[in-house]
């Protein structure tokens, strides 16, 4: 199994990244990157699949159902928290405009309603302290957003020099802290950089992945530690997360490694990275 995906190496066009659960060799989490030229205009079934289309760069408008959502978008994701729009499986869906879109998807039952994620509503998370700072936009996670039945998705951006998703954790068993997810990570790097990802197996469960990532390349977590995700120094990190899994709840259940859960306890009354944080509705601080 390829579990970093380099960019380009996943294209079926229109869209720069295809990650399916065929494809990942899984059931539940998928992710397509759409590039829309200027004008533009895509169709597509959702499926099985329920989805939210994020703007990576660009704007659109996103017809579904009847219902049209106007996104502003961002320039890049490194200039602003954007809006997005959830749309249902079985479904048709039109996007119309020009940019890179990140259409996230899960695997589900329900056929819920098309709905309008605005910016404003995103809630901005800063997390760790130190060489470890990094912000969390929790706009498709159970708490920012209850609208999913399945879908879990979250975007991080790292300051340049620091750490994120450490101390390395997991979620590939069912326990009351922990819940089963299959989750992917996308990234771009601030002016043409490079970063790092770890994923690292537990007992019985052998997975061994050290991957240099760029903008526009993937990497699947099946199951394992994950993290850290290491952003060099004058490079920001930006990657987004999805998840889903086989529990009918909605939850993101996490185990950090023994080895290194101590490190959270290191972070109470040391201050974050000054630069947090990088982004909000409005735009750059």
């Amino acid at each position: 199994m390829k579990y970093h995906l380099p960019a380009g190496t996943a294209a079926e066009a229109p869209y720069g990244l295809v990650v399916t659960p065929e494809s990942a060799g899984w059931a539940h989490s998928a992710l397509r990157v759409l590039d829309l030229p200027d004008g533009g205009s895509h169709e597509f079934p959702t499926g099985e699949f329920e989805t939210i289309v994020l703007p990576l760069a660009g704007s659109c408008t996103v017809e579904c159902d009847g219902e049209r959502f106007e996104l502003i978008g961002r320039d890049d994701v490194f200039s602003r928290v954007s809006d997005f729009a959830y749309v249902p499986r079985d479904a048709r869906v039109t996007v119309r405009g020009r940019g890179r879109f990140a259409l996230a998807g899960a695997r589900c039952e329900a056929r819920l309603a098309p709905r309008y994620g605005p910016a404003r509503d995103v809630p901005v998370e800063l997390r760790g302290a130190g060489a470890a700072s990094r912000q969390v936009n929790n706009f498709g996670t159970p708490e920012g957003f209850p609208f999913a039945e399945k879908l879990i998705a979250c975007e991080v951006l790292t300051p340049g020099g620091c750490w994120s998703s450490y101390p390395p954790h997991k979620h590939d068993e069912e326990t009351p802290d922990e819940a089963v997810l299959e989750e992917i990570y996308y990234f771009e790097v601030a002016r043409e950089g490079m970063a790092y990802q770890r994923v690292y197996g537990a007992p019985g469960r052998p997975i061994d992945v050290l991957a240099e990532v760029r903008s526009g390349d993937a990497v699947l977590i099946p199951h394992g530690w994950h993290g850290p995700s290491m952003a060099p120094p004058g490079h920001d990190l930006y990657y987004l997360n999805v998840m889903a899994g086989p529990s009918p709840e909605r939850a993101w259940r996490i185990c950090d490694d023994p080895a290194h859960a101590w490190i959270r306890d290191t972070w109470p009354g040391r201050p974050l990275d000054p630069r947090l944080p990088l982004t909000s509705a409005e735009g750059r601080p």
